[in-house]
């Protein structure tokens, strides 16, 4: 299978080896807990929940889990988010340390409010 072609999140999580889909997988319970009503689909070929819109994205790579909670995600979590390697609308979790999964919530819960706001 090209990695273009998932249809679905399950999909996008097997086409990894074992160790990285445990990782997805955690990263999907932490943000499905944190917005239950939010609607998991691919998106630019990468696992995305909406809810009032994208919330967040994310997708493993070779040393990193990029999480794409938007630039506010970024900007509204700034101060908590020193450890890990940002940019203007993504953080890198390495593959060799635990996923921040009170974190992930907290900004995945951040991103339903503003979505909710802006409706």
């Amino acid at each position: 299978m090209k990695k273009t072609d998932f249809k679905s999140i399950d999909q996008y999580i097997n086409s990894f080896p074992p160790n990285i889909q445990a990782i997805l997988q955690q990263l999907r319970k932490a943000i499905h807990e944190a917005a239950p009503q939010a609607e998991g689909t691919i998106s630019y070929q990468m696992p995305a929940f909406k809810q009032n819109g994208v919330l967040v994205y994310f997708a493993a790579f070779k040393n990193h889990i990029g999480f794409f909670p938007t630039g506010s995600g970024i900007e509204a979590f700034k101060d908590k988010l020193g450890a890990f390697q940002t940019s203007k609308g993504t953080i890198r979790f390495p593959l060799d340390k635990p996923l921040p999964l009170d974190l992930v919530k907290e900004i995945v819960r951040f991103r339903v409010k503003e979505n909710s706001e802006k409706r």
